[in-house]
């Protein structure tokens, strides 16, 4: 508010200042102080006896000058056939018109239609405005200013060079006319050939009227009164013509930051080169309503006249300068078009002229600009300013300190704020949200280990530390749980531990150990800030790598099947299948393959299922919630149906046991447990850890910052660094107990925040929902977490299901990943035609061939991330080779794209999905993997 107060006396002082120093100025505007009521004789006498003088301003502020406009518009010239800018108009107070020879017209008021008026307000509202833009030369304004019409969605990036050109072709003058031999009006076709206007041209209203045989000057009165003090002057450019390959007209009005340099005049010239301070151009394509010179007129009017010129000077935003030409509007008199009005009755409409420019002249008391709220804490004050959290204390653990501060004094309310049948239904939905990936990842880290950790250790620390998190958390909406990522890692360094001679299980007490301290260090010195240097680049490669991993392992099991019970026509008959299967069985690989595909095929067909026409929509919604589960247990049916086939079954041990009594207990001796860990690989496991710590971060604060979007208005507020230091450390003490390291799971987390998010439907048929905001509270994830400990219990049920469903999930997992990440799109892209292109901006508003390099780019690095992963020596390298790809994109892509490229290419664009729309749920807003 106060930014916009100082405006308003800004501009107050500096209208008065105006006034002050040029009283005679608005002689016939403003002279109604002394009497209210005018005789007709006086106004005859006043404009009878109306000066060039009495038109212009003056101003010694400091911060605006003596206004002079130019009008150029895109002609050829009848010599040499060459299309150019040619100066038509200008106006210093009066406006003066260039005649057909040359001559400028006579001086006059300048007077507009209302057409022009309409149109001219419209091009504004959706025009491009660029303030205080560096720049020296018209060629560098102008790159500037297409590359934000490409941003801003006004041209396709293909028509950026021709425009270019359009903008740097010559720039002519009225002493040029002579030589030219007089010019015309073209319309610019994509090739930058000059066609002349389909429609018939008439000659303008002011070229009849004042451009009378002997009547003009070679000079004109502009040049006689900027010839005396051309320094004190500063120019309007505008540019108006026809470009027949844009679809719409484009405004652009540019404020330079330092006055541009004037264009050097012909030699022998007269007239003074003025530097350039705004740039207005408009183009568009012919059309039988639009005419570009009226509209070009009725720009350059605009920015002569007094209180528009001050409010572009210091404006600081594009409303200001609508709500600027809105007022000029409210005070420009349309007369109907009656019967033609004498002289003595145009004058009776002084008074009214002189009154509205009072009004004009006097600014009432501003309306507060509506964007200043806009970030504000619904709850909070119009004084307040929401904090921003990852925003550096400069002290040891402030940020931690900070954290503690802003969210622990809304504890009470965390508790009876889950008073509501909402929170109730979020718990069962997000119940089976976090058990059935806890028991797919179980199953396949037993797998992978060697049952050293499996689904009763998954499960136990999904509980323990869920409840942990949701009593202390400063986001207690985060669902904590296992993901593909750590289980990468977890792979990974079993596969060196095995190679190595090492005890697995006692090397992830040590990680443990170091992931302590690395929290510490970080959380004391406020790291949590570095997430803003992780952009979408990083983000997509890594989900789309995990994406991969998922797609890849299914298959890679399901051949393994194939391998270990392939088709043949003879089978040994009485073969044990405890603890495995000592020879092929029949049937075994054609039945792991219905049920992978079954369950794959019936979770997807369920997702989709929520934005059909069947049933009503709540039901249809828990359905598709459901999905997972539900074709989890119909595959296990299936399999209990076919009871004379076998298939590996889910390793789950009996209560509270531990997955392999035999190899380890709860309690992981640190020095070893069947031999002496080595000392060095206590220190060295400081690289792993740091590893795990990456991996956990990355996940943690994006999930963080996705649901901490403005847009959700969330009033309680994030900890970024409370919430890291939690995590880790129970990471670290739960490996002492052989139990895995959980992160904030992107899916799990947005599925609970829109299950409590409070909608409000728009009355307007068709309308969107609309958020009203988010049942904050503990207990949801409190209870999810409570029951997931108490499923450590459903041992005998969960031994029913077999590996291959859960291969299903995983490959589930993988593919609908792929569906919130942009760069998959892209890569559909390559192989697709420009028509069949989506209407979005990486799409539209950057050339198709760019758009591929960006993608190659990160296609090149998402296969060196595979390699990296698929060489045993070094896959415990991968997190350090993804951290990389942020200084690749922070400092060598800027030398090979634009900074507007990048903003479309590395957008973080996605928009919420909280309405059943067609094909959109919570992976389509993710850029993490699952």
């Amino acid at each position: 508010m106060g930014d916009r107060e100082e405006y308003e006396d800004q501009l107050g002082k500096t209208l008065e200042l105006k006034e002050s120093e040029d009283p005679e100025s608005v002689s016939i505007q403003m002279e109604g102080e002394e009497d209210d009521t005018v005789q007709e004789e006086e106004a005859e006498a006043q404009v009878t006896q109306l000066t060039d003088t009495d038109y212009h301003t003056a101003s010694q502020h400091p911060e605006t000058h003596k206004v002079c406009v130019e009008l150029r518009e895109l002609v050829m010239d009848e010599k040499n056939q060459e299309t150019q800018w040619m100066e038509t108009a200008r106006w210093v107070g009066l406006e003066e018109n260039l005649c057909k020879d040359g001559i400028w017209g006579r001086p006059h008021l300048p007077y507009l239609n209302f057409w022009s008026l309409l149109e001219l307000q419209k091009a504004f509202a959706k025009g491009t405005v660029l303030l205080d833009l560096p720049g020296k030369s018209l060629a560098e304004v102008a790159n500037q200013l297409l590359d934000r019409f490409i941003f801003e969605g006004q041209i396709q990036p293909d028509d950026q060079e021709n425009l270019l050109r359009v903008l740097l072709l010559k720039h002519s003058h009225a002493s040029d006319m002579e030589a030219l031999e007089g010019v015309k009006p073209v319309v610019v076709t994509r090739s930058g050939e000059a066609l002349e206007p389909l429609l018939p041209q008439r000659p303008s209203l002011e070229t009849e009227l004042f451009c009378a045989q002997g009547e003009g000057s070679t000079r004109g009165h502009a040049s006689e009164i900027l010839g005396k003090s051309p320094q004190d002057w500063e120019a309007t450019l505008v540019l108006v013509g026809r470009a027949n390959f844009l679809k719409w007209p484009v405004l652009g009005f540019v404020r330079l930051k330092e006055p541009m340099e004037p264009e050097p005049k012909p030699e022998g010239s007269e007239e003074p080169a003025v530097p350039v301070r705004f740039l207005i151009v408009l183009l568009g394509p012919e059309g039988p309503n639009i005419d570009y010179t009226q509209l070009g007129r009725a720009a350059a009017t605009l920015m002569s006249e007094r209180v528009f010129w001050n409010e572009a000077y210091l404006a600081q935003s594009k409303e200001t300068l609508v709500q600027s030409l809105e007022g000029f509007l409210d005070c420009s008199l349309v007369l109907p078009p009656l019967e033609a009005p004498s002289e003595k009755a145009l004058l009776s409409l002084v008074p009214v002229q002189k009154e509205l420019l009072r009004r004009r002249y006097l600014p009432s008391p501003a309306k507060p600009d509506s964007s200043i709220f806009k970030d504000l804490d619904v709850k909070k004050g119009p004084g307040d300013t929401p904090e921003d959290p990852l925003q550096r204390t400069g002290r040891l653990f402030g940020g931690l300190v900070r954290d503690i501060r802003r969210r622990y004094p809304h504890y009470m309310s965390d508790i009876t704020d889950a008073l509501s049948p909402q929170v109730l239904s979020a718990i069962i939905f997000i119940y089976f949200a976090a058990l059935t990936p806890a028991i797919t990842f179980g199953g396949l880290l037993g797998d992978k280990t060697q049952n050293m950790m499996g689904v009763s250790e998954l499960l136990l620390s999904t509980a323990l530390q869920g409840i942990i998190f949701s009593l202390l958390g400063a986001q207690p909406l985060l669902v904590l749980g296992f993901s593909g990522p750590l289980l990468v890692f977890e792979e990974a360094f079993y596969m060196f531990c095995q190679t190595n001679n090492l005890e697995y299980i006692v090397g992830r007490v040590w990680i443990g150990f170091w992931l302590i301290l690395l929290v510490v260090l970080v959380v004391a010195f406020e790291g949590s800030f570095l997430v803003r240097f992780i952009s979408r680049y990083t983000q997509e490669i890594f989900a789309f790598l995990i994406s991969l991993i998922f797609i890849y392992e299914t298959f890679y099991k399901l051949v393994t099947i194939f391998e270990e019970h392939p088709l043949q026509k003879n089978y040994d008959h009485d073969v044990l299948t405890t603890p495995k299967p000592q020879a092929a069985l029949p049937n075994t690989a054609l039945l792991s393959l219905v049920l992978m595909a079954g369950t794959f095929f019936l979770a997807i067909m369920l997702r989709k299922f929520k934005n059909s026409s069947f049933f009503p929509g709540k039901l249809r919604r828990i359905i598709g919630d459901f999905g997972v589960p539900i074709s989890i247990l119909i595959m296990v049916m299936v399999d209990a149906l076919v009871q004379d086939t076998y298939t590996q079954k889910l390793n789950v041990p009996e209560g509270l046991a531990v997955s392999n009594p035999t190899e380890r207990d709860w309690l992981i001796h640190p020095l070893g447990i069947h031999v002496e860990f080595p000392i060095w690989m206590m220190f060295a496991s400081a690289l792993p850890a740091l590893l795990v710590f990456i991996l956990i971060f990355l996940e943690s604060q994006i999930t963080t910052l996705i649901i901490s979007k403005p847009e959700r208005k969330m009033v309680k507020g994030s900890g970024f660094h409370l919430d890291l230091l939690l995590i880790m450390g129970m990471g670290g003490v739960a490996a002492i107990f052989g139990m895995p390291w959980l992160s904030a799971t992107t899916v799990r987390t947005v599925t609970h925040a829109n299950a409590l998010t409070i909608m409000s439907k728009d009355s307007t048929p068709g309308a969107a929902s609309q958020i009203q905001g988010v049942k904050e509270q503990r207990i949801s994830g409190l209870l999810v977490a409570v029951l997931v400990g108490v499923s450590i219990l459903m041992g005998p049920i969960l031994r029913h299901i077999p590996l291959a469903v859960l291969f299903g999930i995983f490959l589930y997992m993988g593919v609908t990943s792929l569906s919130g990440i942009q760069l998959f799109d892209r890569i559909l892209l390559l192989l697709k035609p420009r028509k069949y292109y989506p209407d979005v901006p990486y799409a539209t508003r950057v050339k198709p061939w760019r758009m591929h390099i960006f993608t190659i780019i990160q296609v090149a690095c998402l296969v060196l991330l595979w390699v990296v992963r698929s060489i045993k020596q070094i896959s415990l390298a991968l997190p350090f080779v993804l951290i990389l790809t942020v200084p690749l994109r922070r400092y060598l892509l800027p030398l090979i794209f634009r900074d507007m490229e990048l903003k479309f290419l590395d957008a973080e664009d996605v928009k919420m999905n909280l309405d059943e729309q067609n094909g959109q749920d919570e992976y389509d807003e993710v850029v993490m993997p699952v």
